[in-house]
């Protein structure tokens, strides 16, 4: 891994300031990463694996840890603004970077409204009347998701500044809060019995270990943010450091979080048969409010309440930003308006791109309460964002051999686990989830490649592959529509194929030379050749 810049946006396009150290990195990273994972993911990994689901949360840090490094290593190369929306066009050209960089957008657009909504679900606590009976948003809870989304833009907009000042007071609190919230449910609520009774540990089997990771996988996925914000980072050792430790903070909270639950769980309070852990799935909002709700431990309640409005708040809003830096990268490739990668040089931000972004998530969480599946469809989509990982390991390795150097065997395993990493959280995330999230890149992809008409087909068809491969497993898989391949055998088949065939045929499909186009790239990559 290197940390030597290899190409920076060119001169004449405007930049941002770099001004992110690695202490306020760490913050957005953390702030950006633990929220709905924490708080919403145990109860599913226990219906699934009973306690075991601890064993869970650590195979979900490993694998992710794997597709984090690989970014470390691109970021540090390409520190720009949405760089992970870019990498694949020095690598692949502009089509490649077309799917890469639309599911990116999708992932960034759709995240700020499934945390605002989140939100809502904790600020019901004193208002009901903002969920209807089956837990979707009312009217008014949309209007408040609205309101929310609407919310995160000053804080963007005003700078750099005000964006770090707030982040690092109210993520700082938000990780202290998470952390007492947790040791309060395991010393004041903690039942040990709920680890060795009811099947004992392992109730389900080690196989269900397994099974209940990719939940933990996907909570993981926040380290995303702080590549967005590589062009504001003082030096590439900034990226590293918060990357890195933005993975073993989010590692902790989840663990403890993850012994909190199970220590914590009140089978009455939850109006669950006692042992029956398959049933937790019926449990509706926050569970750690649920489960400290007339416990006789008010401050618990109170801290828990705090947690499921302010750990969801800090994300959206993250996301926010760190999604008008991905828009903001779209337009410098010229995939959308140029006019979107202009700089408000007052505020230091990417002014019109954030409030594209703010404006397209408050219609959508407007209509969540007229729409309901619409928020089904947001949850499910948000799997576009884990489609953009895999191009980032492929990227990795082309890059080295566009540059003549020899692949180590360390490095070529990487990138494998990598991109296997990211092969099976797209995999595992099951159906509709897969195809909604392909369905509406597609669309994207057409949309914008008529309006950039992008070239590099040859060096992209190895992605496209990929993707629809992994929507057919999606489908005959255990976790898809058809179920006709075991859990254990298609996620085995997903590895094996994504890692021995597709990797090499991406990297294979590289561009001859950084930022290289040929006689059939028309269009491709000429503007940063």
């Amino acid at each position: 891994m290197t940390e030597t810049t290899t190409k920076r946006v060119p001169q004449s396009e405007p930049t941002l300031r770099r001004s992110i150290s690695w202490g306020p990195m760490i913050v957005i990273g953390v702030g950006g990463a633990v929220g709905t994972g924490a708080l919403f993911s145990g109860v599913a990994m226990a219906a699934i694996a009973g306690p075991a689901m601890i064993i869970s949360w650590l195979i979900g840090a490993i694998i992710y840890s794997f597709i984090g490094v690989t970014y470390v290593d691109m970021s540090a190369r390409f520190p720009e603004a949405g760089g992970p929306a870019r990498y694949a066009l020095y690598t692949h050209g502009a089509l490649a970077n077309l799917i890469n960089s639309v599911g990116s957008l999708v992932w960034y657009i759709f995240i700020p409204v499934v945390e605002a909504v989140a939100t809502v679900e904790g600020i019901s606590h004193f208002d009901a009347g903002l969920l209807n009976a089956k837990g979707d948003p009312s009217t008014d809870g949309a209007l408040v998701a609205l309101g929310l989304v609407l919310l995160y833009i000053p804080i963007n907009y005003y700078g750099l500044r005000v964006f770090s000042r707030i982040t690092n007071v109210l993520g700082t609190a938000k990780v202290i809060l998470f952390v007492l919230l947790a040791i309060g449910f395991i010393v004041v609520l903690g039942r040990a019995a709920n680890f060795t009774s009811y099947g004992g540990f392992t109730p389900f089997g080690t196989s269900a270990i397994f099974a209940a990771a990719p939940t933990a996988m996907f909570a993981f996925g926040g380290i995303r943010v702080i590549p967005d914000f590589a062009e504001e980072a003082v030096s590439t050792r900034t990226l590293k450091i918060g990357i890195l430790y933005t993975l073993a903070i989010q590692f902790f909270v989840y663990i403890i979080f993850a012994v909190a639950l199970i220590a914590g769980i009140s089978w009455s309070t939850l109006s669950v048969k006692v042992g029956a852990w398959p049933a937790l799935t019926k449990v509706a909002g926050n569970p750690f409010i649920v489960l400290s709700t007339n416990r006789g431990v008010g401050w618990l309640l109170s801290v828990a309440v705090i947690v499921g409005i302010l750990g969801p708040g800090v994300v959206g809003y993250v996301y926010q930003g760190a999604g008008s830096r991905v828009l903001m990268s779209m337009a410098r490739t010229g995939y959308v308006s140029r006019r979107l990668q202009r700089v408000d040089r007052r505020h230091e931000i990417p002014g019109l791109a954030l409030i594209v972004v703010a404006v397209v998530g408050a219609i959508l969480a407007l209509l969540t309460a007229p729409v309901p599946k619409i928020y089904s469809l947001i949850n499910d989509a948000v799997v576009g964002g884990y489609i953009s990982f895999g191009a980032v390991p492929v990227a990795m390795l082309s890059l080295r051999r566009q540059k003549g150097e020899r692949l180590s065997p360390g490095t070529i395993i990487l990138g494998a686990l990598g991109f296997g990493g990211a092969s099976l959280v797209v995999y595992w995330s099951g159906w509709p989830s897969v195809p909604y999230a392909v369905v509406l890149i597609a669309v994207g992809v057409i949309a914008m490649g008529l309006y950039h008409r992008s070239g590099g087909l040859r060096h992209a068809i190895w992605y496209g592959v990929w993707v629809l491969f992994l929507t057919l497993m999606s489908g005959i898989g255990s976790v898809g529509k058809l179920d006709i391949v075991s859990f254990d055998v298609g996620s085995i088949i997903v590895a094996a194929v994504s890692m021995l065939l597709i990797l090499p045929w991406g990297v294979r499909s590289r561009l001859p030379r950084l930022g290289a186009v040929d006689a059939t790239d028309a269009g491709g990559v000429r503007d940063q050749a």
